[in-house]
């Protein structure tokens, strides 16, 4: 229900108002205009549309006019125009309305460029006019109680901010228009998808809820869009907007989930989570204590820029400050036109106009995209399109693994350098990155927890005052500063910064692949970590903290969910046994997708370092430097590891084992 607290006085006179577009969500309009000029705050005066109402739907008094210069050009003289109409005819018809004196509502999205939202900024500056943007979910009175809390601390530091919508819309809904669904007609820009139409609100409530409404308040938008519908557009999409300053705003969008669910934003922060149903109103803000659930009322846009119109009342989404939404909009039409999602990835459900695609487990993928604040190609969706890769790893031409920078990835993930996909000479994927229970283990990389207190492992840090894990702002960046490759080895200097982009630590490191009989093959990684200045550098984990049998950092290797999982070295079995044991070797084999793989891992010769091993909670193994106490790095005395991988299709064989153990 539409609250009245920015409404203007009831002494004030009817505002004059015409609508053009009554189709369509004009609809919507038509029966909020009713509402307001039963309440004396309108009198409605025309409307505009080249297929006018039905016969009665409108007063006697109301004029019907074809379009907008037809209804300008008879006197009606309105004092606001809503206009409801294509994406496409949005500038035009705001230009046309500011000229003719009048105040506007423009209906969502703002322009379909850049260029005609700047457009139309000046000219509502020249023409000293207001102009209202239909983003009806910014007038929710939740909005300025959540921004309350999150200034109050009440979500201690906030991690970052997302954007969830999973919608159905089905072959009809791309007919409905000739515009439906397309990028372009005609050359003329209409930019209509996912992101920037039907699940726009999510994306501009997401920013506004972050304070970020300006196109300068951004440093970049990364978008990875996707279609299962036959049209231009995109339909199912992720879209990451990093601003200069603060964190980022992730969406995760699709109309082709199983059901209609409510959309909502999500403010991650480290005390506690804020989750806003934008079309319901509704806040929920969960802590270790529990879920509290809060309705809302709202102010409708148009009482609001009546009011503004009246007293001054400041407009709730004003046409500056959707600047940062038309940012998100000219990325999507400038990026490269939305890929395919194949068949295979797809249930197609209903018959003839009614059949609407379902994405499979697009629900998983979106909960991993907005955890793990990345996009549906950084998460490894398998339609999605590969990530860019800075060094490839192949054996006869056949690709094994990939390295990702990981550079664009969330700060709380401590970016870093990592092997994936890696896989098996049969194919059989063996590394995970950003899985949903873990979203900062990233396939196979090098990650410690604790480096001089700062965090380069990702995700909350184990606090041994409250022994338990807590999100600070410690997470560290590892950059490589060179690399050099050829058809078997890569070598790379890397820089360990802090989160104020001191060097902690310099890296040499070579990843080298080679043939390893039985249809496998091997990897090798030698890294050498040296103090970056004069003073030593104490290396840590929770296990060094306190926490017991946990003192993983390292080389860690994080695998997908697996069946069957089996762990040993040449004296224990099973995780429980093996965990925190040294070992030669240590073995892991399990079910990938149905099909059976092994890894051997052989331990450094330069140290017994203990094996860090999970099987139950999740698959993982690594080698680790700081167990159960911390690590002093030296000036001028580096600490080196050498540590080899073979990976195997099946179960391997005593014979294997020990030919592969005794190689390495």
């Amino acid at each position: 229900m539409a609250s009245s607290e920015h409404s203007a006085s009831p002494q004030a006179p009817a505002t004059r108002v015409a609508l053009v577009g009554v189709h369509g969500f004009g609809t919507h309009h038509l029966v909020n205009l009713d509402r307001l000029v039963a309440a004396g705050l309108v009198e409605m005066v025309a409307v505009a549309d080249p297929n006018p109402p039905a016969p009665g739907r409108l007063a006697e008094h109301v004029a019907v006019f074809n379009n907008l210069d037809e209804l300008l050009a008879a006197g009606t003289a309105p004092e606001i125009i809503i206009i409801a109409t294509p994406i496409q005819t949005h500038a035009t018809l705001g230009l046309a309305a500011l000229a003719s004196g009048a105040d506007v509502y423009l209906e969502k999205p703002t322009a379909a460029s850049m260029a005609q939202f700047q457009e139309l900024r000046e000219a509502a500056a020249q023409a000293g006019k207001a102009v209202q943007i239909g983003f009806q979910s910014l007038g929710s009175l939740a909005l300025p109680a959540l921004a309350q809390l999150i200034s109050d601390g009440a979500l201690g530091t906030i991690r970052g901010y997302s954007a969830s919508g999973m919608w159905v819309r089905d072959k009809a809904y791309y007919q409905r228009s000739r515009w439906a669904g397309k990028r372009t007609i005609n050359g003329v820009d209409v930019v209509d998808g996912v992101t920037t139409n039907p699940l726009a609100h999510a994306v501009a409530t997401a920013l506004h809820i972050a304070g970020i409404n300006s196109a300068e308040a951004i440093a970049r938008v990364d978008t990875d869009l996707y279609r299962a519908h036959d049209i231009e557009g995109d339909d199912t999409s992720t879209v990451r907007v990093v601003p200069r300053q603060g964190p980022s705003v992730m969406s995760a969008l699709t109309v082709c989930a199983a059901a209609d669910s409510d959309p909502f934003v999500t403010v991650h922060g480290t005390a506690a989570q804020a989750v806003f149903y934008y079309t319901e109103d509704i806040l929920e803000i969960t802590t270790p204590a529990g879920t509290v659930r809060q309705e809302f009322g709202r102010t409708d846009l148009l009482e609001n820029l009546i009011a503004h119109r009246n007293n001054g009342t400041a407009l709730l989404s004003s046409l500056e400050n959707s600047g940062a939404f038309m940012s998100v909009l000219e990325a999507v039409r400038t990026a490269e036109d939305p890929a395919p999602i194949a068949p295979a990835h797809l249930d197609w459900i209903g018959e003839g106009m009614a059949a609407h695609p379902v994405v499979k487990d697009i629900d998983q993928w979106i909960a991993r995209a907005v955890a793990a604040q990345a996009t549906f190609s950084e998460i490894g969706a398998p339609w999605a399109r590969a990530v860019p890769s800075e060094t490839s790893l192949s054996i006869s031409g056949v690709p094994l693994a990939e390295e990702i920078s990981g550079q664009n990835i969330a700060q709380t993930l401590s970016p870093r350098p990592y092997l994936h996909p890696v896989t098996t000479r049969g194919g059989i994927l063996v590394t995970a990155a950003m899985p949903l229970d873990h979203p900062w283990h990233l396939g196979a990389s090098i990650a410690i927890p604790a480096v001089n207190n700062v965090n380069f492992w990702g995700g909350p840090s184990f606090v041994r005052d409250t022994n338990a894990y807590e999100w600070l702002a410690d997470h560290g960046v590892v950059v490589v500063t060179s690399s050099t490759q050829d058809n078997s080895s890569c070598r790379q200097e890397l820089s360990w910064q802090d989160p104020e982009g001191k060097t902690l630590l310099h890296e040499t490191r070579t990843w080298s692949w080679r043939e390893a009989g039985f249809g496998a093959w091997t990897l090798q990684l030698n890294f050498t970590l040296s103090p970056a200045s004069d003073t030593a550098v104490v290396l840590g984990s929770p296990g060094s903290n306190g926490r017991e049998a946990a003192g993983y950092g390292g080389f860690f290797w994080r695998f997908p969910q697996a069946a069957r999982v089996h762990v040993r070295t040449n004296a224990h079995t099973g995780e429980d046994a093996v965990n925190g044991t040294s070992a030669p070797w240590l073995a892991f084999s399990g079910e990938f997708g149905g099909k059976e793989a092994t890894l051997v891992f052989t331990a450094p010769p330069e140290a017994q370092d203990p094996w860090f091993v999970r099987s139950h909670d999740y698959p993982g193994v690594g080698s680790c430097l700081a167990w159960d106490k911390p690590l002093t790095l030296q000036p001028g005395e580096p600490l080196s590891r050498s540590i080899t991988v073979t990976v195997a299709d099946g179960l391997v064989t005593e014979e294997q084992l020990q030919h592969w153990s005794n190689t390495h």
